[in-house]
């Protein structure tokens, strides 16, 4: 599981992977945000009414599910997370900090990674630097952003993304090893990955 603060690129750390790493099945979730330009609906996230979404948590369909920033909906579906990692494939869900704390409790034995900012300032160009949002809901997101920054202790492993594909390479050696020791039978929480 990949976590992290708004802006500090868990996207493009994925979009690297997806790219560079074919052994490694990338989690698609289901938003009902809008799509930003150059999104595509089925690769990036699926997006869906609110009205589909919550038809979906009413099932029991999502893995974990959230309202982020206070504005949209997003939610991992699980059957395909679990089909994924039945087929021995090396799953990748790159979600937010409600997300990671709802499958931290569903899931016990997965890895969870936090990607992190090189510094403040530097989360503040990149949210700055897209573009996408307003001056308002910039402030929410950095409002948020301090607060998963301070969650950072709670995930197993820390991964500083200063350079997109040194983070990328990291993450999926770190994804190797833990599927190493979940497959020689041991459990996860007790021997992470000592790299």
């Amino acid at each position: 599981m990949l976590a992290g603060p708004t802006a500090v690129g868990k996207g493009t750390v994925s979009a690297y992977i997806r790219e560079h790493y074919p052994e490694v099945w990338l989690s698609v979730s289901a938003t009902t945000r809008p799509p930003r330009p150059g999104e595509i609906d089925g690769k990036h996230y699926h997006f869906i009414t609110q009205e589909r979404f919550d038809a979906m948590v009413a099932d029991g369909e999502f893995l974990e599910h959230a309202v982020v920033h206070g504005r949209a909906s997003y939610g991992t579906p699980r059957g395909p997370v679990l089909q994924a990692a039945a087929e021995g494939k090396l799953p990748l869900l790159e979600i937010d900090l409600q997300g990671a704390r709802q499958v931290r409790e569903q899931l016990p034995g997965a890895y969870f990674v936090f990607l992190a900012p090189p510094s403040w300032d530097e989360l503040v160009r990149r949210l700055v630097g897209r573009g996408t949002e307003s001056e308002a809901e910039r402030e929410v997101r950095l409002a948020t952003a301090r607060r998963e920054l301070a969650a950072q202790a709670e995930f197993d492993t820390t991964i500083v993304n200063d350079d997109v594909r040194r983070a990328a390479e990291e993450l999926v050696h770190l994804m190797q090893q833990h599927i190493c020791v979940v497959s020689d039978g041991a459990r996860a929480d007790e021997q992470p990955p000592t790299d």
